[in-house]
C-alpha cells in the first residue's frame, strides 16, 4: 500500500457517507431491508433524468451496429461484470452474434469471479484488450465506471477515440473524470450508498438499468423485435422454444401444432415462420422478403418501418 500513489476520492458522491444509514449496524433486519429499499427507490429517477442522453447513445450504437460495428462494454469490478452480463444475454434474447455485443473486464475472465489486484489501474491494459478484439471505427465503446475515474475505463475511451469508434462514458458522479474522455456521457447521480463506497448497490442497479436500455434499445432499432415481442430470439433451451411457439400462435392465431410445423419448416427462425403464415409464403420467398426488408418483420409484412 505504501508504494501506491494516493487517490483523491474526496468529492465523489459514490464515496460519500450516507447520513440516513449511519446506524446501519444497529438496525433490526426488517429496518435494514426497508432502508435499502427506500434508497433504491431513487435510482430509477436518477436514470430518468438521463433519458435524452441514453436515447442519443442508443441511436449512436444502433447506427454503428447497422454498419457492421459492435457494442463493446468496458469496465472493472462490478461495472465490468455487469457489462459482461448484458453482453452475454444478447445472443439468446435477440439471436445476436456472440461478437456483436462484447463485454471486457479489467483483469480478464478470471476477474468475473475473483478480484484481480491492480487490474483497473492500467489504461494501457484497456488499449491492449481493445486492440486484441480489433476495435475499429465502426464500433461503439461504452466505458462503465461508477466513480468515473477508473484508469482502465478512461484508457478504453481514449483508445476508442483514437480508432474513430464512438466513446460513450457512464458514471454515477456528476463531474466524472471520464467525461472529458468521451463523446457522450450518461451520468445518473444516485447519491451515497447505504454501505459507504459499495457501488455494487445503487450505482450497480443504475448501471444494470442503463445497460438494459442501451442493448434493448439498439436491438429494437435494428428490427430484432416485433411490437414488444422477441421475434428474433434464439430457442436455445426448452423455455425459449416454448416462447417461440407462443409468439407464433399469438401473432398468427394458428394451433400449437401448426406453429411447431412452421418453426421446423423455417429452420427454427421465428421471423420466417411468422412471415410464412401471415404472408402465405413458402420458406424461400419469406426468407428473401425478410432480407429485402433488412430483417424487419413489420416492414416485410407491409406495416412500414
Amino acid at each position: 500500500m505504501s508504494d501506491r500513489t494516493p487517490i483523491d476520492l474526496a468529492g465523489l458522491t459514490t464515496e460519500a457517507r450516507n447520513p440516513r444509514s449511519r446506524d446501519l449496524d444497529s438496525l433490526s433486519t426488517l429496518d435494514l431491508v426497508r432502508l435499502i429499499n427506500s434508497e433504491d427507490q431513487g435510482v430509477a429517477d436518477a436514470v430518468a433524468a438521463q433519458a435524452e442522453t441514453i436515447a442519443a447513445a442508443i441511436d449512436i450504437i444502433a447506427e454503428r451496429m447497422a454498419r457492421g460495428g459492435r457494442l463493446v462494454y468496458v469496465g472493472a469490478g462490478t461495472s465490468g461484470r455487469l457489462g459482461v452480463l448484458d453482453a452475454a444475454e444478447c445472443p439468446p434474447t435477440f439471436n445476436a452474434s456472440p461478437d456483436q455485443v462484447i463485454g471486457l473486464i479489467a483483469g480478464g475472465e478470471s476477474a468475473l469471479l475473483t478480484a484481480v489486484e491492480g487490474a483497473e489501474d492500467s489504461p494501457e491494459c484497456a488499449a491492449d484488450d481493445l486492440r486484441a478484439i480489433g476495435l475499429d471505427a465502426r464500433d461503439a465503446v461504452v466505458g462503465i465506471a461508477a466513480s468515473g475515474r477508473t484508469p482502465y475505463v478512461i484508457g478504453a475511451l481514449d483508445y476508442a477515440r483514437e480508432t474513430g469508434a464512438a466513446a460513450i462514458g457512464f458514471a454515477c458522479n456528476a463531474h466524472a473524470q471520464l467525461a472529458a474522455h468521451a463523446d457522450l456521457n450518461i451520468l445518473p447521480v444516485v447519491g451515497p450508498e447505504v454501505l459507504t463506497g459499495s457501488t455494487r448497490m445503487k450505482a450497480g442497479t443504475a448501471t444494470k438499468l442503463v445497460l438494459n436500455m442501451l442493448s434493448t434499445g439498439a436491438m429494437v432499432r435494428l428490427g430484432k423485435t416485433y411490437g414488444n415481442l422477441m421475434i428474433d430470439l434464439q430457442a436455445s433451451n426448452a423455455k425459449l422454444a416454448e416462447r417461440s411457439l407462443g409468439i407464433i400462435t399469438t401473432l398468427t392465431e394458428c394451433s400449437r401444432e401448426q406453429a411447431a410445423a412452421l418453426l421446423d419448416a423455417a429452420g427454427g427462425e421465428l421471423k420466417i415462420a411468422v412471415l410464412m403464415q401471415l404472408g402465405e409464403l413458402d420458406v424461400e420467398t419469406a426468407r428473401a422478403r425478410l432480407a429485402a426488408a433488412g430483417g424487419r418483420l413489420g416492414l416485410a409484412l407491409g406495416h412500414g418501418a
